[in-house]
């Protein structure tokens, strides 16, 4: 099978983690341990998160007195895609001798009158208490939004319309080789009149563009992985059901948060509808079991994957 797998920014990075470089790997490390009996078995693309990490870059380039204004956030997109694909690159490297890898820096097309540019909700950065979120704002020029108890910085998410290397990943698979790209869901750019790129300043939802990868390269299958076991009703309340195997249109009649669980259950969906494949949301440790249909939040045009069994019990009607 061709397998594209999206790592959650906050699955290589935990919420309650110091986000100093050894934590980070070693969370790497962990991840790969958790892959690579799928890169054994199948191709594999692999993309990743980069909230967290461009949150951190964000505030340093903030903070720096030597620059006249910040970085930009493709810049930081492609510094993050950089930091997290050498780590990613070397612990595959050691996990599968003799496998070739490649991590490459990817640009994502996004179109310049996507209405997110006016309606910032990407979630990047740690999180603050109310006050401290709005005074940052305040004077940094922010947009902030609550996240659950806290409060973070937003940025524009425009929706990913092609990686622009699409045609370079298929060659890397099609050699045998492991591909690690497409991370932060790639940088953002824009094509103008002349048919030039350039950057703007929004992160890419990278689920989103994991599915559009994943379309691109006639991919079987689609895992999106994060720090949760599977997709829940009710999330945080005593009313949470989880959902287990599942079709597109019972999905759909949930509604989730668009900053976190919501682009999630959006890219697979699409992912199905439109390929007919398997697509599935789940824990990062339980990567193998997901893509068996053993495990995690599983959608199929039917509902039905691997054995044949429908619903899982748990799904709520």
């Amino acid at each position: 099978m061709r397998v594209v797998v999206a790592l959650g920014g906050n699955a290589l990075l935990r919420r309650e983690d110091r986000p100093d470089a050894a934590v980070q790997l070693a969370n790497i490390q962990a991840a790969v341990a958790a892959l690579a009996p799928l890169a054994h078995r199948h191709e594999l693309v692999i993309t990743h998160g980069n909230g967290p990490q461009v949150g951190v870059l964000a505030l340093q380039s903030a903070a720096d007195a030597s620059l006249t204004r910040p970085y930009p956030f493709d810049v930081l997109g492609a510094e993050t895609q950089g930091m997290i694909g050498y780590w990613l690159l070397q612990s595959l490297q050691n996990a599968l001798p003799g496998r070739q890898v490649c991590a490459l820096l990817n640009q994502t097309l996004v179109s310049a009158a996507d209405p997110a540019f006016a309606d910032p909700e990407k979630f990047v950065g740690p999180g603050y208490g109310r006050a401290e979120a709005e005074r940052l704002a305040a004077e940094r020029g922010w947009t902030v939004k609550q996240d659950g108890t806290r409060w973070r910085r937003v940025v524009p998410s425009p929706r990913p319309q092609r990686v622009v290397e699409t045609r370079l990943i298929r060659l890397l698979l099609n050699s045998g080789a492991v591909a690690v790209c497409a991370g932060g869901g790639g940088v953002p750019v824009i094509r103008d009149e002349r048919g030039r790129l350039t950057g703007v300043e929004a992160v890419v939802d990278k689920d989103l563009t994991a599915a559009l990868l994943a379309e691109a390269l006639d991919a079987d299958a689609l895992l999106l992985l994060t720090d949760v076991p599977h997709v829940e009703t009710g999330h945080g309340t005593s009313q949470a059901q989880p959902i287990g195997r599942t079709t597109p249109a019972r999905l759909r009649t949930h509604r989730f948060p668009a900053g976190s669980m919501g682009p999630k259950v959006d890219a697979a969906c699409r992912f199905v509808e439109l390929t007919g494949g398997m697509a599935a949301i789940g824990a990062l440790d339980d990567a193998q079991a997901i893509l068996d249909g053993a495990i995690g939040t599983v959608v199929t045009p039917s509902g039905r994957h691997g054995d044949g069994a429908s619903y899982a019990p748990q799904e709520p009607r």
